[in-house]
């Protein structure tokens, strides 16, 4: 397992530094350069457009944030791009606009967001892109079939599991996740610590960050039981 200590470094913003989607919202250009603007890593989501391009968006559906019917598979980035975000100027971008933003100032932490028959090509193509970009990302996933294709298509990227849970066949399915060679794990802070967790930091010495702190509690028990937090709503 390689070691990479830029993963904790900074806290990380999640879906970029937005403002709880008052006026800056999530996952946007403008909530990433507030991210890049205060020096902290940047956490977002991404999946592939009808013509297989990675966006960055987190709902599967359209409506919540674009206001539009349908889901993000049934729309080309072309059309995607057409969408505006909250009522605001801002569109859900390709994964291609948020490299050439961030240009290596901050580290990206991105979440590859599956949907089983819509998902094929998206480890590929978002490592494709990431293996030419100058800067610090690493990925990672809830879902196990995208996990099982990190490394035959990202062999070089920190691969991580994003995850949950704390009853016991939750932390087992987790364990079974350590065959593929993951380098670092993303858990829900309210479910810390857990036997998981303890395992991988303790003899695997792999590196823990946390999801979603919203408040003091989720910050101590971060630092009572991860590396680093993945953040929003306030300054970290």
């Amino acid at each position: 397992m390689k070691s990479y200590p830029w993963l904790t470094a900074r806290p990380i913003a999640h879906r970029g530094y937005h403002d709880l989607n008052k006026s800056r919202w999530e996952n946007t250009l403008s909530a990433f350069k507030a991210a890049i603007d205060r020096n902290y890593a940047i956490e977002c989501d991404v999946h592939l457009s009808a013509d297989g391009v990675p966006i960055v968006f987190h709902d599967d559906e359209l409506k919540r944030l674009a206001g539009a019917e349908g889901f993000i598979y049934e729309k080309t980035a072309a059309e995607l791009s057409s969408l505006r975000i909250g009522g605001t100027d801002d569109y859900p971008p390709t994964l291609a606009e948020l490299l050439q933003l961030t240009a290596g100032r901050v580290p990206l932490v991105i979440e590859l967001k599956g949907i089983q028959g819509r998902d094929a090509g998206l480890v590929e193509k978002v490592a494709d892109q990431l293996n030419r970009y100058s800067g610090e990302a690493a990925i990672m996933s809830f879902d196990h079939w995208l996990i099982r294709d990190f490394k035959r298509f990202a062999p070089d990227l920190p691969r991580g599991l994003t995850a949950w849970g704390e009853k016991p066949d939750e932390i087992e399915l987790h364990f079974t996740m350590l065959a593929h060679e993951i380098d670092f794990v993303s858990y829900h802070w309210q479910h810390l610590p857990n036997p998981f967790i303890t395992f991988v930091r303790q003899r695997l010495a792999m590196p823990v960050i946390t999801w979603t702190v919203r408040d003091e509690e989720g910050r101590t028990r971060t630092a009572d039981y991860a590396d680093q937090m993945t953040f929003e709503g306030f300054e970290a």
